[in-house]
């Protein structure tokens, strides 16, 4: 049972940050609108999705940095209060995040900083989330 509430809590931990990644970067192309027929999931595109991000102002790429670190955060804390491996299913969905700011790294080029945050910020926000949420094991009545 408390491996199944920690693989629940990682499931639903993970939608919760696609969500939230999602949802920011949507407020994101409101203020910096990819050019149009531009398909970012289609490999012909790549090269323009590349020019796309690397030309993208420092304030939008502020805001992919915010949305992959919120996704981490929020993800993490869905997945810490179902989770009975807090701690672990926190982590799992920073890795997820971390996964994809991989991919898209090697899709094309990045600033150095925005690939710097995208690595490093995940896991603690993710674990910032779970502390949040921390249930102390308790000790057994004597």
């Amino acid at each position: 049972m408390v491996m199944g509430r920690t693989i629940l809590g990682m499931v639903v931990g993970t939608v919760v940050m696609f969500l939230t990644i999602m949802g920011i970067e949507a407020i994101g192309h409101l203020a910096y609108p990819p050019p149009p027929g531009l398909d970012p999931t289609n490999p012909e595109h790549e090269a323009a999705f590349a020019r796309f991000v690397l030309e993208l102002p420092a304030m939008g790429k502020v805001v992919l940095a915010l949305a992959w670190v919120a996704g981490a955060f929020t993800g993490g804390l869905a997945a810490a209060k179902i989770a009975r491996h807090q701690n672990a299913a926190a982590v799992f969905v920073a890795l997820v995040v971390m996964s994809g700011v991989v991919a898209m790294i090697v899709r094309g080029p990045h600033t150095t900083w925005l690939a710097a945050a995208g690595l490093l910020l995940p896991i603690p926000a993710a674990l910032l989330a779970a502390r949040l949420v921390h249930r102390p094991k308790l000790l057994p009545k004597l």
